[in-house]
């Protein structure tokens, strides 16, 4: 990571922080995730929670990081899961979740794409002369049949 994947909001003067800001260091990020500050260099290390760094090269955990630490202590010790195997469950749930935002967003440009299909198509609507009657062919038993005599044959 470059440090600059979730830079501090500053909205009106006010510092705003989300889930996703960096703002706890390694001690506070192992107790509020339970784990011991060398079991946070481990995952670092093995890819599996990635904190952003300081100019310095500290760690800073996010409170996104802290849950995502939470979940590979339950899988780990509560589910048996060993590491390689929860690193790819990450990148599986990491995957859905981007391929879900992904249809989100086509469905977003379909529905976009089709309220300017319509309005072009009520445009043409508008466009057709009124003066016109539209040519309609004669339907069975509505027919007028104009009968003639036949001529003597000369």
């Amino acid at each position: 990571m470059d440090g600059r994947r979730n830079q501090p909001r500053f909205g009106n003067g006010a510092y705003q922080l989300t889930d996703e800001t960096p703002v706890y260091v390694i001690s506070v990020a192992a107790q509020l995730s339970g784990l011991h500050p060398q079991t946070l260099r481990q995952y670092d290390r093995l890819g599996l929670v990635s904190p952003d760094r300081t100019a310095g090269r500290g760690r800073r955990y996010s409170a996104r990081d802290i849950e995502l630490l939470r979940t590979v202590q339950a899988l780990s010790q509560d589910e048996g899961i060993n590491l390689a195997g929860i690193k790819r469950i990450i990148e599986l749930e990491n995957q859905v979740a981007a391929l879900q935002q992904r249809v989100a967003e086509l469905s977003a440009a379909v529905d976009g794409a089709a309220a300017t299909l319509r309005a072009r198509e009520a445009q043409v609507h508008a466009s057709y002369r009124r003066d016109l009657v539209p040519y309609a062919p004669p339907q069975p038993g509505n027919a007028l049949v104009v009968w003639r005599p036949k001529r003597p044959m000369d």
